[in-house]
C-alpha cells in the first residue's frame, strides 16, 4: 500500500501550494488532535508541513494517538515531493 500524504500546514501555507493528493489537517489548530484521530489509524503516512518542525511533532502525537501504520517525517513541502513523487499543485 501506498503511504498516505498528510500536509499538516496552516491553510493559508497550503493556498500557496501543496501536493497532489495529500489529506489536510492543521496542526496549529486547537482540534489538531480530534481530526487527525479520525484518519485511518492503520494506514502508513508521510507527514510534512514547511520546515518539518511541525510534522515532526505530528508524528510524535500521532504514535501517541495509537496508529500502526509507518508513521515519516517527510519534512518540507519539496522534500515530500521528492520522496512521495507527488506533484506540487498551486
Amino acid at each position: 500500500m501506498m503511504a498516505l500524504i498528510l500536509d499538516v500546514r496552516t491553510p493559508a501555507e497550503v493556498a500557496e501550494g501543496h501536493l497532489e493528493g495529500a489529506l489536510f489537517v492543521d496542526f496549529m489548530a486547537d482540534d489538531f488532535r480530534d481530526k487527525v484521530v479520525e484518519l485511518d489509524k492503520t494506514a502508513d503516512y508521510i507527514v510534512h508541513c514547511r520546515s518539518g518542525n511541525r510534522s515532526g511533532q505530528a508524528v510524535v502525537i500521532m504514535a501517541e494517538l495509537g496508529f500502526t501504520g509507518e508513521l515519516i517525517n517527510g519534512g518540507t513541502l519539496d522534500e515530500a515531493a521528492e520522496t512521495t513523487g507527488a506533484a506540487i499543485v498551486k
